[in-house]
């Protein structure tokens, strides 16, 4: 068996036991960079159905089901649901409103960045390549006491925002500081950027959170808008969450 091979396994059980890695870690630095070390990780994950999931604009790398396993482990039901983690609707709500609020304005700043990277860089004599900027030093937070005042009444009010911001946290969503919600390490890992991005900007959660960023906390918030618990964001047969 080659080193190469035992680096794989090591780093694919990792991953199983700890759901997620930062992409600073040494073996994942080594395979982000080693192409045939991330083939063999990616092989010895495909005999259980699984594969490894990376994203230049996380800070994170994880594992998700392949889609020809996804029917044989969660049959014609899962798949037709609107999430396979069984959170409940309104924690679905939840998370693709964190959604919008911190990976949207995030991958913004992050183009901004790069752009204004590329521009200085023009004028260096020796020109060098710059890193994306990481997610946390861009990553926006969003206040707890904010998100309640604008859609605590779609979302539950506080005793079921609280339990579903929980379940967020749990699953690796979110994480909690303080008064405040950041992004959690699989925020923007296991759910779709292209899927969403266009029908948030696009579709009615453009308005909602635009009423909600330009009013005042609890005077002006989204309480006439089209956004409930009951409602689904994405099409059930076109699932942005998939772990």
């Amino acid at each position: 068996m080659s080193s190469s091979l035992d680096d794989a396994a090591v780093l694919a059980a990792e991953l199983l036991a700890r759901r997620w890695l930062p992409r600073q870690h040494p073996r994942v630095k080594r395979a982000l960079i080693d192409a045939d070390l991330w083939q063999a990780v990616q092989d010895r994950l495909a005999q259980v159905g699984l594969r490894l999931i990376d994203n230049l604009h996380a800070d994170h790398v994880s594992v998700a089901l392949l889609r020809p396993a996804e029917h044989a482990v969660f049959g014609e039901a899962g798949l037709n649901s609107h999430n396979n983690i069984d959170l409940p609707r309104d924690a679905v709500s939840l998370l693709v409103v964190l959604w919008s609020q911190i990976i949207l304005p995030k991958r913004e700043r992050q183009a901004a960045r790069a752009a204004s990277f590329e521009s200085d860089g023009q004028n260096e004599m020796f020109h060098t390549d710059r890193p994306l900027p990481t997610a946390a030093s861009v990553s926006p937070l969003v206040s707890y006491r904010a998100l309640l005042a604008d859609f605590g009444v779609q979302l539950g009010k506080k005793t079921r925002m609280d339990g579903n911001l929980k379940r967020l946290e749990n699953h690796g969503f979110i994480v909690r500081k303080g008064e405040d919600i950041a992004e959690g390490p699989l925020l923007d890992l296991l759910l779709d950027y292209d899927l969403l991005a266009s029908r948030i900007l696009e579709g009615t959660l453009s308005e909602v959170l635009a009423q909600a960023q330009s009013g005042p906390a609890g005077t002006s918030g989204p309480s006439d808008t089209a956004l409930t618990a009951s409602e689904d964001p994405a099409e059930p047969d076109d699932d942005p969450l998939s772990v």
